[in-house]
């Protein structure tokens, strides 16, 4: 935290840490180029530099370390910032590129200050090694360990109780959509504006000849168009997903509580959304209106969003990227949209594919189907010729639309709602794989990253032929800013 707080705050705050650990807590911090007060602060010290160890001991003693070690702190200075300079060897590649256009160098009055970083710290480790403070390093760690009744306990996952991390989740999420205006309110107020352009183009359809074919072009805008707008969430799908790995790899929740409580918190708007959209349709489009038409009209459209949603999902899970998600989700629902049996009716369908099983796995097919059985079924319509017989819905589902009207428009629903809870399984499974396989695939990656490597010239070690500047000679440490001060 020393990068970003102030250093009076720094200050305080490892001040209020060292209270803390008088308490009989263990702090273990880790902070980068302290003041020289609140160095003071800490009782113990672990140098470390590309994995090695350096100096580990008592925080008084280090400066004692480095000054046997033939690198002395020099008066005046701060201790953390003679150690970092000792040991930290990024600059030695920007110092060694300097070197070139600089013609006299001046050599510093510190004589090991005239070796390269790298010499010095590689210096310090095995001065470190060969001494007491190594030593009794070791032995206190054999020490605790040797220890009986202490068991260093390896805990995995959140310790709180699944129906809590649910619970807590499902509320963020919740707390986290209804602040976000382009998650769903935005959606919602189109949603109902759409809506009432759809209740004024089809107001009050009636039952004549030409309500027929006005009834299918109303249902199928409302289970097509309407819910393709869902994809407009994609965006906030990457977002909640990105949060999702993180959390996720810190152990704060599993895979099926996140997937449970994506899904509850999101249904009080999808089901705002339908029930706006579903009331404002249905009572303009049907002055003779029944009760369980209405409601089932509602729960039609809200299973059918929630699939669209449940779809973006598992899309927004396998394609991380913004545009290649909306590209591949437009595309999807498009091939929804074209065997939901709206476009060409299902009996004209080709059977090998798009019949079977495209239009059996199609949420938008059954979407469509209950809802023509709701607008048709129960219903007559007069006849194409003046003074004809009356149509049955029931006969026009079954000779012009093909749909067998036997079959209760429940069904349809249930039909629907099955590849939603199928959607939300497919989506769990594929976290988890994803969970499993990504170390794999990172670890294959890598390999193949590293052969083709080493197969560059400019990574060959003895550099003749194709030289590098990652090859050649190490340059002084007095070269860095600040060491050939006059003060030292």
């Amino acid at each position: 935290f020393g990068t970003v707080l102030r250093a009076i705050s720094a200050f305080f705050v490892v001040q209020t840490l060292r209270y803390i650990a008088k308490d009989g807590r263990t702090v273990i911090s880790s902070i980068h180029q302290p003041s020289s007060e609140v160095f003071a602060l800490f009782d113990d010290l672990v140098l470390l530099s590309s994995g090695q160890t350096v100096y580990s001991g008592q925080e008084k003693m280090a400066v004692e370390f480095f000054a046997k070690a033939g690198v002395p702190c020099p008066s005046r200075r701060n201790p953390s910032d003679h150690f970092l300079c000792c040991i930290n060897s990024d600059f030695d590649e920007v110092t060694m590129n300097t070197s070139h256009k600089i013609r006299e160098i001046p050599k510093s009055s510190e004589p090991l200050m005239n070796f390269a970083t790298a010499e010095i710290k590689a210096m310090l480790v095995d001065q470190y090694r060969r001494s007491e403070y190594a030593t009794s390093t070791r032995i206190r760690i054999r020490e605790i360990s040797s220890m009986e009744g202490l068991r260093v306990e390896k805990r995995s996952g959140s310790q709180a109780k699944w129906w809590k991390q649910l619970s807590i989740l499902t509320q963020r999420s919740f707390l986290n959509m209804s602040r976000d205006m382009g998650y769903y309110w935005v959606r919602i107020i189109v949603y109902i504006l759409l809506s009432l352009c759809v209740g004024t183009i089809f107001y009050d359809l009636g039952t004549n000849y030409t309500s027929i074919f006005a009834r299918g072009a109303c249902a199928g805008f409302i289970s097509g168009f309407m819910t393709f707008m869902s994809i407009g969430g994609f965006p906030s799908f990457l977002e909640e997903m990105k949060v999702f790995h993180r959390e996720r790899l810190n152990g704060h929740y599993g895979v099926a509580v996140f997937t449970l409580s994506n899904f509850l918190s999101s249904f009080p708007f999808l089901a705002l959304m339908s029930i706006a959209s579903a009331t404002i349709t249905y009572y303009m489009v049907e002055k003779h209106s029944h009760f369980s038409d209405y409601v089932f009209m509602c729960l039609d459209l809200l299973s059918a969003i929630a699939a669209v949603e449940s779809s973006m999902m598992i899309i927004a899970s396998l394609v991380p990227n913004y545009l290649m998600g909306v590209i591949i989700g437009a595309g999807y629902l498009g091939i929804m949209m074209m065997t939901a049996g709206f476009f060409r009716f299902m009996p004209d369908l080709p059977k090998p594919v798009w019949r079977y099983p495209v239009s059996y796995l199609n949420y938008g097919a059954w979407a469509l189907q209950g809802e023509y059985k709701n607008g048709l079924i129960g219903r007559e319509f007069d006849s194409c010729t003046p003074n004809g017989p009356k149509l049955k819905g029931e006969d026009i589902l079954k000779t012009l639309l093909g749909i067998q009207p036997d079959q209760s428009k429940w069904w349809d629903l249930a039909a629907v709602c099955a590849i939603v809870v199928s959607f939300r399984f497919i989506f769990f499974i594929i976290l988890k794989i994803k969970e499993r396989a990504s170390p794999l695939f990172r670890a294959c990656y890598a390999k193949q990253t590293l052969k083709h490597l080493t197969k560059r010239p400019s990574f060959r070690k003895d550099g003749t032929l194709f030289p590098s500047m990652r090859h050649q000679p190490l340059h002084p440490l007095s070269f860095q800013e600040g060491l050939n001060s006059p003060l030292h």
